[in-house]
């Protein structure tokens, strides 16, 4: 059992605060245990006093260990900081080589002081420096998962599809009350807003053709796209993201395996897969969502849907569809990509997690400008 003189609280005593020498007496055992009392005690006067002479009585001092010297050291990096010294009194021969090795040569020395915040051009070329990293790696990512995928489609007997189909599961199934709510809610939205401009030009029969091609051909895809970006691009970071905290991959490339094949593979797969039913179920539940506006309007479900068909074609229900394969395989690459990305820490997977999110919904929103002007140019 520790003894009771052992855990009993250094005595400070702190004095002239306010004249030009600060004096701080020292009483009995200063150890590790008993360093934060006297620390928050000593050090912080020292702080916020203006004397340019510290002394620091420890006659009173019945121990003290090598954590103790850090209390001392950090007193007199206080002083120096501002331009004064300090001084033992009272110390005894026994304490005189241990109170030395406090006295540093160089108490603001750079390996001692905190780090100086760096300057607003540092900063800039520093978060440069990380955009063209994060390029480069997303790059060299994207490669090896196409080169993978190109290996799938010659080898489809070796891609794990357990798994595959647990993951679509996951990311489709269990997603689809959410779609089929957003969905709905989308299309009641939309009519409602084109309602009102419409009537005042007369024109409310129209109110179909904006819903329906807006849903089919853009916000069909891109809504279910922002779901599985929060949704499974999220999880797919956290998983890989814990698995690398726990050296889980180096254990995997040990074994001969490709964490790319063997983790990265059936999660883009699963959701390329899923993705696109969930659009066509969205674009489903924005149509009937739209119809519910238009039957409080006062028109039939025959005009409805006549007014559809007449305004979307294949090829926009295709070119809408299309564009999530390419949202799903950013969503779910991304989210790996981060996953893999995850460096040691304990907010480290929360951190890969938000940028997986992040940048899932801004690329998928990039590549959907850019699929919109190939559209565009293509006649599509």
């Amino acid at each position: 059992m520790v003894a009771a003189a052992e855990i009993e609280p250094v005595k400070v005593t702190v004095s002239g605060l306010d004249s030009p020498q600060l004096r701080v007496e020292l009483a009995g055992r200063l150890t590790a245990s008993t360093l934060n009392n006297a620390w928050a005690s000593a050090v912080g006067p020292a702080e916020h006093a203006t004397a340019k002479q510290l002394l620091v009585d420890v006659s009173g001092l019945t121990y003290c260990d090598g954590a103790g010297l850090g209390l001392f050291a950090a007193m007199r990096r206080v002083m120096s900081a501002r331009g004064g010294t300090m001084q033992f009194e009272g110390r005894r021969a026994d304490q005189a080589r241990l109170l030395d090795m406090s006295l540093l040569k160089d108490p603001l020395a750079k390996g001692l002081a905190l780090p100086k915040r760096p300057g607003a051009v540092t900063q800039l070329g520093k978060s440069a420096w990380d955009v063209v990293e994060d390029i480069r790696d997303l790059i060299s990512f994207s490669g090896e998962l196409t080169a993978a995928l190109v290996w799938a489609a010659f080898h489809p007997q070796q891609v794990r599809g357990r798994q595959m189909l647990a993951i679509a599961q996951k990311a489709g199934a269990d997603a689809l009350p959410v779609v089929a709510l957003l969905g709905l809610l989308v299309g009641v939205i939309l009519a409602f807003q084109t309602a009102t401009p419409l009537q005042q030009l007369g024109a409310q029969p129209l109110i179909p053709t904006i819903v329906s091609i807006a849903v089919v051909r853009e916000m069909g895809a891109l809504i279910t796209a922002i779901i599985l970006a929060g949704r499974s691009g999220s999880a797919f970071a956290a998983e890989i993201g814990t698995m690398e905290v726990t050296e889980e991959l180096n254990a995997l490339k040990t074994l001969g395996l490709n964490p790319i094949r063997f983790l990265v593979l059936p999660r883009v797969l699963a959701v390329m897969i899923v993705m696109p039913l969930l659009t066509v179920f969205n674009i489903v539940m924005s149509i009937i969502g739209g119809y519910i506006v238009m039957a409080a309007l006062g028109y039939s479900l025959n005009f409805y849907i006549d007014a559809v068909k007449a305004a979307v074609h294949y090829s926009d229900f295709i070119g809408g569809v299309g564009k999530s394969v390419v949202f799903a395989m950013i969503i779910g690459g991304i989210g790996c990509l981060r996953g893999i990305q995850t460096k040691s820490g304990p907010g480290a997977v929360g951190d890969s997690t938000t940028r997986a999110v992040v940048a899932g919904i801004v690329l998928t929103i990039v590549a959907d400008a850019i699929i919109g002007v190939l559209y565009f140019y293509l006649g599509v």
